[in-house]
């Protein structure tokens, strides 16, 4: 079925398909495409109701001016009228170049990195590369994205959700997270803050290193917010790592390289970070594996916001 509507949405190119392939299919069903040049792209099948066609383009925009300034990422492709977004049987479509490389590991299991600090202060120089080709950038009228803002992390609605209605927390922990959340309230109102277009979801699978590049993949969840929520959310699934200190201060490092960053408010955006997972899972709790994460949002954001909260 999936195969079918990538290849009836395939015809929109003018590029001859001899192979697809199902890569994932999770939040966006991704395929990978070859060409009978050997060239390979990648698919998107957006899934429904998630975002709009208008916020679907914006990202794609956004993309096409981040390849043009020279960064690593995947380059929107137009189809044969010239647009970058095609709608078929129910989903939104895109067609993107492919990155080649290894992402940089799996959530959940330890770092293989030979040269574990200069990897993250890579990473945190392309992050800073891609906030200033972003604030050097005259955004189309029509733009949207997610705003992950006071609003959007702590807000009534949040973006990923009421995290302190999960069902699974305790009363101990629901006060806990409400503690954290009114005094992150008071802080995020009263502080000037570094605010622009953030990737959002600099996880281990969506890092890709290839050689001495770093590539970023997967915008999906990226929009407008604090520069200080993309550094926490590169960081915050290391923090089993032995050296995680020493990668943070690289990370930081890379960035300082590259532009300002005060990273005062680091501590209190790995919360955030982390409550954030909290509210994304609720919906997601019937999925296979989702009683196990759940248990690890929950454990990371509580111990997190203890640690906070004591500070």
């Amino acid at each position: 079925m999936i195969l079918d509507i990538a290849r009836q949405a395939l015809k929109s190119w003018n590029i001859m398909v001899v192979d697809i392939a199902l890569i994932a299919q999770r939040e966006n069903i991704v395929l990978k495409v070859t060409d009978n040049n050997g060239s390979y792209y990648a698919l998107r099948l957006h899934r429904p109701n998630y975002q709009s066609n208008e916020a679907i383009l914006s990202e794609l925009k956004w993309l096409l001016h981040l390849h043009h300034e020279g960064l690593q990422v995947p380059k929107p492709v137009a189809s044969g009228d010239g647009s970058i977004l095609v709608n078929s049987n129910g989903y939104s479509i895109d067609l993107l170049t492919w990155l080649y490389g290894r992402q940089l590991g799996v959530t959940g299991e330890p770092l293989d990195l030979l040269d574990r600090q200069s990897t993250f202060y890579s990473i945190g120089e392309t992050m800073a590369r891609i906030h200033l080709a972003s604030d050097n950038w005259l955004l189309p009228e029509d733009f949207e994205r997610n705003k992950w803002n006071q609003n959007g992390l702590i807000g009534e609605n949040p973006v990923w959700g009421k995290f302190w209605e999960n069902t699974y927390l305790t009363q101990q922990q629901q006060t806990l997270l409400l503690q954290v959340r009114e005094k992150a309230q008071s802080i995020l109102h009263d502080c000037n803050i570094d605010y622009g277009l953030i990737h959002a979801d600099l996880i281990h699978e969506n890092i890709l290193l290839d050689n001495s590049k770093i590539q970023f993949i997967d915008f999906d969840d990226s929009g407008f917010g604090f520069r200080l929520f993309d550094v926490a959310t590169a960081l915050i699934k290391n923090r089993q790592e032995v050296d995680f200190a020493n990668l943070q201060i690289a990370l930081i490092q890379g960035y300082r390289k590259i532009r300002q960053l005060d990273a005062t408010l680091l501590p209190l955006f790995l919360v955030l970070r982390a409550l954030t997972y909290v509210g994304w899972i609720i919906p997601r709790i019937n999925e296979p594996g989702s009683i196990h994460r759940q248990q690890h949002f929950i454990a990371t954001a509580v111990d997190l916001a203890q640690s906070y909260l004591n500070e």
